[in-house]
């Protein structure tokens, strides 16, 4: 086919197409076979294969016609300069531009005051792997409404080594915001520090969710959290080293997975399987649920989770997770609340004494397994001195396997025949020389009545007498954290 006849064609199909759009509304499926029928009968055309494959595209509804100009949120990280979705090459300068075409974009009205709404703009990895040579910070405060997703970025051998791969912190402290950002979600990344630095940071933000995060070969933390309220990690893995429990590196761990330096965060189904410190805790209020920590054991000096709130008031529950061979520190708890959660391999819960306080414990209906070598599933660390203020403490129906159990409540019965029971409570109670409260019952053989009288607790021992020799049964109940005025 010459030119002119060529030409010809495309003016006769323009025409067509015209057609086309015009009755497009009434009927999707006409436009379609037509554009059909000519891709069939000029195969050769790819030009004009092109031209109906956007007619096409256009044809779902007026809308889409009346936004085909308007501004995208969508922001994919191969169309920028720079970037190599292969990890080849550095591709920190289009993630930046990324980051700052997103921040800098669309907006309609605010979330917080001060926290412009992107709309939902997203920035789209695509499922490349992206190296990059500096902390992906952003350049701007006060933003919100925004989804970073779907690849992996990896710190390059010349990353800083204090520096983390994404940082929610604006570059310039010169805000004056409340919150820095809201509603920010980093969801579906594999975050690579390739043993510099940590993977991310959150600094003064609100209502941040990390979903579905793989974190990896970080040398300070995976997750930073400091300040804000209501950052959100969940169904993550978290790990400075990839294995999966036996490492014969194992008591090299270092680094902490999770760091929560604020209040009213969560993080659930989260697995930690390898670092010296699972998550640390020194804000007010936050929740662990459905947490499996397998860290670093506790025979090599690690801990699955630390919590140690300089405030006062630990405030933190932690509920349905799993303590595998590492096990739980609290330093002076205040509101606390441990329960239906599994402790393997002498896996226990250390009280840690700073100011002697342990006020509103429950720590109850959890299940420890050890080994037989006569570990306590609840211990006591009192090197800074005694717990002095200890009150509604309820360590409680926890059960135990190959480990000795401690708790604040001890039920014992005792039968004998003479005037004087004496009962020894300290392989139970966790307090030493500490019974708030003691309920006893004398139920003597036979038919006597003799009087009986409870004559001294101390040193969490219990004595009873009888004023004449009988054959009988006591039943004792002691508890060490209930307080007077309420029991």
């Amino acid at each position: 086919m010459d030119a002119a006849a060529r030409a010809m064609m495309l003016f006769v199909l323009a025409g067509m197409a015209s057609f086309i759009i015009i009755h497009v509304y009434d009927n999707t499926h006409l436009t379609m076979d037509r554009y059909l029928l000519v891709q069939h009968q000029l195969p050769e055309t790819k030009a004009l294969d092109a031209l109906f494959y956007r007619l096409n595209s256009m044809s779902d509804s007026p809308s889409t016609l009346m936004q085909a100009n308007s501004p995208s949120r969508v922001y994919h990280l191969r169309s920028y300069g720079g970037a190599d979705p292969t990890g080849k090459t550095d591709s920190t300068k289009a993630l930046v531009e990324a980051i700052c075409d997103a921040l800098e974009g669309p907006t309609n009205g605010y979330l917080m005051e001060g926290i412009l709404n992107l709309g939902g703009a997203q920035i789209n990895l695509d499922g490349g792997i992206y190296i990059i040579s500096r902390p992906l910070q952003f350049s701007v405060a006060g933003r919100g409404n925004l989804v970073i997703q779907g690849g992996t970025i990896k710190s390059s051998d010349n990353f800083p080594n204090d520096g983390y791969l994404i940082d929610l912190s604006p570059s310039t402290n010169n805000s004056s915001l409340e919150y820095n950002y809201e509603f920010v979600t980093l969801r579906d990344l594999v975050l690579d520090s390739n043993f510099r630095g940590g993977g991310i940071r959150v600094v003064n933000s609100l209502r941040i969710s990390i979903d579905n995060c793989y974190i990896t070969h970080f040398t300070t933390n995976g997750i930073t959290v400091q300040g804000g309220h209501e950052t959100y990690i969940r169904n993550s893995f978290l790990g400075q080293h990839i294995t999966a429990s036996r490492d014969t590196g194992k008591r090299n761990f270092s680094g902490t997975a999770i760091i929560l330096m604020g209040n009213d965060n969560a993080v659930s189904d989260v697995v930690i399987f390898s670092a010296k410190i699972g998550i640390m805790i020194s804000g007010e209020a936050n929740t662990l649920s459905g947490v499996h920590c397998y860290n670093k054991a506790t025979g090599y000096g690690s801990t699955g989770i630390y919590l140690r709130v300089p405030s006062g008031l630990t405030q933190t529950r932690i509920v349905n997770s799993y303590l595998d061979y590492t096990g739980i520190v609290v330093e002076d708890p205040v509101q606390l609340h441990i329960s239906s959660s599994f402790f393997l391999g002498d896996a226990y819960i250390l009280l840690k004494s700073v100011k002697g306080v342990a006020n509103g414990v429950n720590i109850v209906d959890n299940m420890f397994s050890g080994s037989n070598k006569g570990i306590d599933n609840i211990q006591l660390d009192q090197e800074n001195g005694a717990f002095t203020k200890i009150d509604q403490v309820v360590i409680d129906r926890n059960n135990v396997k190959g480990m000795n159990v401690k708790a604040t409540v001890a039920r014992r019965s005792e039968h004998g025949n003479g005037s004087s029971w004496q009962v020894d409570l300290n392989s139970v109670l966790l307090f030493p020389n500490l019974i708030k409260q003691l309920h006893y019952t004398f139920i003597p053989n036979g038919n006597y009545f003799p009087k009986h009288a409870l004559r001294n607790v101390s040193n969490n021992q219990v004595l009873i007498e009888s004023n004449v020799p009988v054959e009988a049964t006591i039943y004792i109940t002691a508890d060490q954290g209930c307080s007077f005025s309420n029991c």
